[in-house]
């Protein structure tokens, strides 16, 4: 009678090394799933933990305030290993131009920064939005009017916004975002805002 522990070891073996394909089988059987693992392919071993992180990755959820249009929105935005396009979508929309209402898409990785700093700084609130999106003749227009906006604004490429939390200080939003170190981060405390 073969024992159990021997038995769910040559079962794993026989698992992995379907997986790993035929040629692997004959040498995977009797040593166990120690040689199993070593058989199997990097690629294949990076397939399969990238799968389990996607099935057990929770949802991505953003909150947003526009100031300018009084719009709120709560989306989940990534889910299941995706981006939800009908919530990019929505997102993409309160991030618009609020003086010609040019929606453009927002580079998602963007988003993805502002859940980052929602955890590291432990804010509970939704993002104050000054500014996403700017279309050509609205940046030019705040260029003209100060020195402090960029000819050529990342705004205009939907990858920076401009904003700030309720409930987390402003220099502490600041030290979040470049802690992160995923693009320029600046800092406006007259005007209250940090642009990521």
């Amino acid at each position: 009678m073969i024992e159990r522990r021997r038995l769910l070891q040559c079962g794993l073996g026989v698992l992995v090394a379907g997986l790993a394909g035929p040629s692997s089988m004959a040498q995977t059987l009797p040593d166990g799933p120690a040689t199993v693992a070593a058989n199997l392919q990097p690629d294949l071993i990076g397939d399969l933990i990238d799968q389990s992180q996607v099935i057990t990755a929770p949802p991505r959820v953003l909150s947003l305030y526009n100031l300018h249009t009084a719009e709120k929105l709560e989306a989940v935005y990534w889910e299941n290993g995706t981006y939800v396009p009908d919530a990019v979508e929505a997102l993409n929309h309160v991030l618009r131009d609020y003086r010609t209402g040019d929606v453009a898409p927002m580079n998602v990785g963007l988003f993805d920064l502002l859940g980052e700093l929602s955890a590291k700084t432990g804010s509970r609130e939704a993002f104050q939005v000054v500014s996403g999106y700017r279309s050509p003749a609205t940046n030019a227009l705040l260029a003209e009017r100060s020195g402090e906006v960029a000819k050529r604004s990342l705004h205009m490429d939907g990858k920076a916004m401009d904003i700030y939390l309720e409930d987390v200080a402003l220099d502490r939003l600041r030290a979040a975002a470049l802690d992160i170190g995923r693009g320029g981060v600046g800092y406006y405390p007259e005007t209250r805002f940090v642009h990521v």
